[in-house]
């Protein structure tokens, strides 16, 4: 009795780490396809840097950066003081006339941050 009892956990542990060893490999073959579908532009990223995204403050950051020139904006034309209009009209101006290169690199750094394609924001343009 005891040597059948003994057969059959035998049995069973080696069935469980057999599956266990066939998961891991199917596994890594997935993970494989997906980094090559990947590679080819098929299918998004997805993995430990969009895990590590979920705690990170850079989204409310840039969200923030984002907004500020909106918020002043609103506060040059609602508190209708006109130096802090003409303030806003002179910012605006001298962006909109940065180098191309600087407007790729700031929308390319904004466009990471929420995992957006900055290739395909800059086209739209």
């Amino acid at each position: 009795m005891w040597l059948s009892a003994i057969k059959l956990a035998v049995q069973a542990g080696s069935h469980i780490y057999k599956n266990r060893q066939e998961t891991k490999m199917l596994m890594s073959d997935a993970q494989k396809r997906h980094a090559l579908a990947m590679a080819k532009g098929e299918a998004e990223y997805q993995g430990k840097l969009l895990e590590a995204r979920q705690s990170d403050w850079k989204d409310e950051f840039i969200l923030l950066l984002l907004s500020a020139p909106i918020v002043l904006l609103a506060w040059a034309v609602w508190s209708e003081d006109p130096s802090a209009m003409d303030k806003m009209q002179l910012f605006f101006k001298y962006f909109s006339e940065l180098p191309f290169w600087y407007q790729t690199i700031f929308v390319g750094v904004i466009a990471s941050v929420y995992g957006l394609k900055a290739t395909d924001l800059i086209k739209r343009k």
